[in-house]
């Protein structure tokens, strides 16, 4: 394992790492410790009780974060006649049907959400190996897969995001900036967190959410009192 640098050396001493912080604490660290030039992103890293082996365990869904996620989204969708129109109105960046599969089997793939009406995913699934790589097919459980285009890509725009538990049963999403303010910051995790509570299935046993960290884009991580957190998101 290589070393860390200087700024996160010095960033990782103001982290109590046997410390679990309230929301507003742990909030307030991830900004005072990150260590880029940039607008780094908050990161989201919860640990589950679940084993996605079992199909009966897998958790997937979406939310939308209350103060977005601090990115432009750019969205295509892949739709005909008033459904594009529709689409458009919604604020896509790129609206298509078999032109514009053609224009991303060329190469392009300057957008970061792809949306589809059913009825065309007979065409969108010639970019399965394009798309599915880069974890940008239209998916049902994503809400990316809908007539109802107008909702999907407005939410998106909004600050929707997508949470899936990882092999090693672990969730991983960017809720937000460090140059949100720390209640923003707070408001997105808990969001966030109830979310995925309330996305448990049935086959997990035991104790669902185990463990919650907080990083930012490549600052040290800060651990995150679970029941703070949901205790903000039933206020």
């Amino acid at each position: 394992m290589g070393q860390h640098g200087r700024k996160y050396t010095e960033a990782a001493k103001l982290v109590d790492r046997d410390k679990v912080y309230a929301p507003d604490e742990a909030a307030a660290l991830v900004k005072e410790t990150s260590t880029v030039s940039f607008d780094a992103s908050v990161e989201v890293h919860l640990r589950l009780g679940v084993d996605p082996r079992h199909a009966d365990q897998m958790v997937r869904g979406t939310v939308v974060l209350p103060h977005g996620t601090g990115k432009v989204v750019r969205v295509v969708a892949f739709a005909q006649g008033e459904k594009a129109q529709e689409a458009l109105r919604a604020g896509a960046d790129e609206v298509g049907s078999e032109d514009l599969v053609k224009k991303i089997e060329a190469g392009w793939l300057e957008f970061d959400v792809a949306v589809a009406t059913p009825d065309q995913m007979g065409q969108v699934g010639r970019l399965g190996k394009i798309l599915g790589r880069r974890g940008l097919m239209p998916n049902p459980k994503a809400g990316t897969i809908t007539f109802d285009l107008d909702r999907a890509i407005r939410e998106v725009k909004a600050g929707r995001v997508e949470f899936k538990v990882d092999k090693a049963g672990i969730v991983h999403v960017a809720a937000g900036k460090v140059s949100f303010e720390t209640e923003q910051i707070v408001a997105n995790l808990a969001a966030l967190i109830d979310a995925i509570n309330r996305a448990k299935p049935a086959g997990a046993k035991g104790t669902y959410l185990r463990g919650l960290t907080i990083a930012s884009t490549m600052g040290p991580g800060v651990r995150v009192d679970i029941p703070g957190i949901l205790a903000a998101a039933a206020a």
